[in-house]
């Protein structure tokens, strides 16, 4: 396993090289307007069983100090290997082929392995995308952090525990000093991404490279890194090249944006320049398909009529559901945290109930016990009028195939070992469905529906991009046809057009088969498309819920009211182009800092 953030040697002592040192490369930027990173005709293949794949071809693009650069572009674009070209962090089949990539007064693509350990980390710190499989899952939290500071000299052995313990309270991880003793496993998605984030910024490097720091984590929590790298950018004149999907970041926090579709840059300019006269067909599809928060996504494909569905008996009927967990001992004395907290709601064939909330509050765990893939400390879940509460053996397996689960990572969820073919299909062979033909024709058509092509059935998870990941996860969870399907975040790795995409595509399934959705969701403007009611959680608790409409027009309750302020986008005067609402200070500033509420 790499460590996360890249941070150097994998051993606990550092290395030195007169060739490159830390020294020479933190301050070898003047302060100057000479851009901090210059990427020139930049083209990337990785070799593939049917040849070589030419993922990046002639990307340029530069970063300034004290400017974020955002980069954007579909699934696949080729945005998170250029990101990883830079630091020379590809794949064991990628290679660059062409190519200059100038940081400081060294070439990049040229420096050999050792001299790029001392660049990685204290010259530049990489923000991985999917934070499972980028932590140590046998080290504790502060450790990793710990061992960063250690690598470059920046902590002793003695004062690294308590370093790290700040360095993951600065990222803006809630009661850090407890944080730091639990394994990766033991927190939520969202905060093992602010442990990521923790770890890349440990070291003060002069660069940033953030692939999608901020899809797993909810809108409030994303505010705070965001708010925290745009300190980073304006008091020390940091850079940060920011891969993103989601626009309405982008348009808050970016300097500049670089498009890209297909492996090249197809525009790129002035953040409101590009908002709002993109010039490429490309940019303007991406724009027209961003999810909007102010416009409901109109439901002509509703399954059962709203009056008709709350007549019949529930699907789910959860009632006063209770989790507990110890946590590690703190301040000398044990704890418990209480996870979900006397929590109850119903759910009704062909309709859409959305969980909404921080991260940590709840909402996974409450899915997880759902599906009886963790024992309740009380309370009940009643599936279709049987309880399965304490479901074993033959009542649990039906209930496995009637209710189906689209994690939320798609680095994880899919086995490295399968192809693609195999991964859709292990349901139906697991409850012995159709023979070999029919189950590759399933596939072939689950494929279709996702907007993936059936040339990929042969191809391993390690091979495709992160939302195309993500569309293959979707396709087996609907490979039996369930009752019921969990969403834990299905479109957060996803772009803006495959997002709308799945969206529609749900819908339709809704329409087609009656299936329900347990929709858990940090994204509010795509739980404005997709749900019929909503719940809100936090710390543990339902503090609110109602209709899809009701809640986004006249949210009732402060928190709910926070979590709407909250929403990316509201920066520029054309929010409304990338879905969002407008709101916030009209300054020309694209990284002004936030009013304060």
């Amino acid at each position: 396993m790499v460590p996360a953030a890249m941070t150097g040697p994998l051993t606990n002592e550092p290395e030195t090289d007169d060739a490159v040192t830390n020294e020479a490369v933190t301050t070898a930027v003047p302060a100057t307007r000479e851009p901090l990173l210059e990427v020139r005709n930049l083209s990337v293949s990785y070799r593939t069983r049917g040849g070589s794949l030419h993922a990046v071809q002639g990307v340029d693009l530069d970063v300034w100090p004290g400017e974020v650069t955002a980069v954007v572009g579909e699934s696949g674009s080729g945005k998170s290997t250029t990101a990883h070209a830079i630091t020379r962090l590809l794949a064991a089949n990628g290679g660059i082929d062409a190519g200059s990539v100038r940081f400081g007064r060294h070439d990049l693509a040229s420096l050999s392995e050792r001299e790029l350990r001392t660049v990685r980390g204290a010259g530049i710190g990489l923000v991985p995308q999917d934070p499972s499989v980028s932590l140590n899952p046998v080290k504790r939290i502060g450790e990793q952090v710990a061992e960063v500071l250690r690598i470059h000299r920046l902590a002793t052995r003695r004062s690294a525990p308590s370093d790290a313990i700040a360095v993951l309270d600065l990222a803006g991880l809630p009661d850090a000093a407890t944080r730091a003793r639990q394994y990766p496993h033991e927190l939520s998605g969202g905060m093992r991404q602010r442990a990521l984030i923790a770890i890349a910024i440990a070291a003060k490097p002069k660069l940033i490279i953030a692939d999608e720091p901020t899809s797993a984590l909810d809108v409030t929590v994303q505010r705070v890194i965001l708010d925290h790298l745009q300190h980073l950018t304006e008091a020390s004149g940091t850079g940060v090249l920011l891969v993103t999907h989601d626009l309405g970041v982008a348009a808050d926090r970016a300097a500049r944006i670089v498009v890209m579709s297909q492996g090249r840059v197809v525009e790129t300019g002035p953040t409101r320049e590009i908002l709002e006269n993109p010039r490429h067909d490309y940019t303007r599809r991406l724009l027209a398909s961003a999810p909007t928060l102010t416009t409901a996504r109109p439901r002509t494909t509703v399954a059962v009529p709203p009056a008709t569905a709350e007549k019949e008996a529930p699907l789910v009927e959860v009632r006063n559901l209770v989790k507990e967990f110890r946590l590690p001992h703190a301040a000398g004395s044990a704890r418990t945290l209480r996870a979900v907290d006397d929590v109850s709601f119903t759910l009704h064939r062909g309709r859409t109930l959305a969980l909404v909330g921080e991260s940590g509050s709840g909402k996974s765990t409450t899915a997880r016990l759902v599906l009886r893939l963790a024992d309740p400390t009380a309370g009940h879940v009643l599936f279709d009028g049987a309880d399965v509460t304490t479901a074993r053996g033959a009542q649990a397996r039906q209930l496995r195939r009637r209710a189906q689960l689209i994690y939320q990572n798609p680095y994880a969820s899919l086995d490295p070992r399968f192809s693609i073919g195999e991964v859709i299909t292990e349901p139906l062979r697991a409850f012995k469905v159709g023979d070999r033909a029919s189950r590759t024709a399933r596939a072939k058509e689950l494929l279709d529906r996702v907007a993936l092509p059936a040339s990929v059935l042969g191809r391993r998870p390690a091979e495709l991009s992160g939302g195309q990941r993500q569309r293959v996860a979707i396709a087996r969870a609907l490979a039996l046809s369930p009752d019921l399907v969990v969403c834990d975040e299905p479109v957060s790795a996803l772009d803006v057009s495959v997002q709308a995409q799945v969206l529609d595509l749900l819908a339709e399934l809704q329409a087609d088969t009656g299936v329900a959705y347990l929709f858990i969701s940090h994204d509010l403007a795509v739980v404005r498309q997709i749900a019929h009611q909503v719940a809100v959680m936090r710390a543990g608790r339902i503090v609110e819920t109602g209709t899809s409409e009701e809640l986004f027009s006249r949210p009732g309750h402060d928190y709910t009211r926070e979590l709407l302020a909250a929403i990316p986008g509201g920066r520029h005067s054309s929010a409304a182009a990338v879905g969002q609402p407008s709101g916030g200070s009209e300054s020309t500033d694209p990284i002004a800092p936030e009013v304060s509420r």
